[in-house]
């Protein structure tokens, strides 16, 4: 996620593809973190910068300045080295770049009215996509070489999904998501599902991008609000939860293949156990909890989630108890980790675990 407001010491944060450490830029440099201690991995002092994408754990970032300073313009962007703090090739373009991914195979780069696919090694363009106007950069970038996706806004009137292989450098589908212009996007681990919002917020969808067919519909709450950012919980196949973070300053945890209580049990058999009877059983309340007040309302967070155990229950009636791992990154410059559980009762209950304060942290 980026934000260019002066009011946020933060101005972009993102996890890398794997969720084991997480980015941020500010007005001084750039910071990478360990998800798992917290600890300070690296941190460079050399401006302001609105992306900062990672390389799962490898030395390779790709940055892009928030042009502040005259050496860093928000229309170039620089591959960098951590291990020796060395520029290895800079990408110009006419206009300002909007969102940047990356993975083994592709780097992506967003501009307002196009979109560039390179090869990650030889930096060759592939394609180039003409889009409709994307002024936020908005996107998702499944890593999965399986399922190598990237979605897009395919209209500005409502919200259409563009979803593009980048390998075969064709299109795999557009889907009809929502009524509304699209907000937030995500693809599930193994690229299989992707979840979107509008800007409306009030309405959250997961298709299956296979044969591009709705699968879950959720009502997040009544009143509209800006979806900050979608999290599937981490599955090689069916995702168990839906993570959304809002401008409410609430999360929501929605149920896709993890039953929250019995009232969803519609089947003794697994098709019957993982997927809703009907749309109206996917808007009932009981594939919905809220955890209120994460954070300051308005203040732009991003979470994720991490990890999931689960456990069974002492009979073969009880729901199964979940345990996921949640990590949130506040635009206001703090990092925390909560514990969520529900056990066999359906009662949820949020523990933090570690909090800290983003820009006073000091490598060890």
């Amino acid at each position: 996620m980026a934000n260019q407001s002066s009011a946020r010491p933060i101005l972009c944060a993102s996890f890398n593809q794997d969720n084991s450490c997480f980015a941020i830029g500010t007005r001084d440099g750039f910071k990478i973190f360990d998800c798992d201690t917290g600890r300070l991995l690296y941190d460079r002092a050399i401006g302001a910068f609105i992306i900062v994408e990672m390389l799962y754990r490898t030395s390779l970032l790709a940055i892009v300045g928030a042009g502040e300073q005259p050496s860093l313009s928000p229309r170039r962007l620089c591959l960098f080295n951590t291990v020796n703090g060395t520029s290895l090739r800079e990408l110009n373009f006419l206009t300002s770049i909007l969102a940047v991914r990356v993975d083994r195979k592709r780097l992506i780069v967003l501009l307002k009215e196009q979109t560039y696919i390179y090869d990650a090694n030889s930096l060759e363009i592939k394609q180039i996509i003409d889009t409709v106007p994307n002024i936020q950069g908005l996107c998702a970038f499944s890593a999965s070489m399986d399922n190598p996706y990237l979605a897009l806004p395919a209209s500005t009137t409502k919200g259409s999904v563009l979803v593009y292989n980048v390998m075969e450098l064709q299109s795999h589908c557009e889907i009809d998501a929502h009524r509304s212009p699209l907000i937030a996007m995500v693809f599930s681990s193994n690229g299989t599902y992707i979840a979107t919002a509008s800007e409306h917020g009030t309405i959250i969808r997961v298709h299956l991008i296979s044969d591009a067919t709705k699968s879950y519909s959720f009502r997040r709450g009544t009143y509209p609000s800006t979806i900050f950012s979608l999290s599937f919980g981490p599955s090689a196949d069916l995702p168990d939860i839906l993570l959304a973070t809002s401008s409410s300053g609430s999360v929501h945890i929605f149920s896709l293949g993890f039953d929250l209580n019995e009232r969803s049990k519609k089947s003794s058999s697994l098709l019957g156990s993982i997927i809703p009877g009907s749309v109206s059983d996917a808007l009932d309340p009981a594939h919905h909890l809220v955890f209120h007040h994460a954070f300051a309302a308005g203040v732009r967070s991003d979470a994720i989630v991490r990890k999931i155990e689960k456990t069974s229950g002492t009979s073969m009636s009880e729901p199964v108890a979940l345990r996921a791992t949640i990590s949130m990154i506040s635009l206001s410059g703090y990092f925390q980790e909560y514990s969520f559980r529900i056990n066999h009762k359906n009662e949820a209950t949020w523990t933090l675990e570690h909090e800290f304060n983003l820009l006073t942290a000091v490598a060890q």
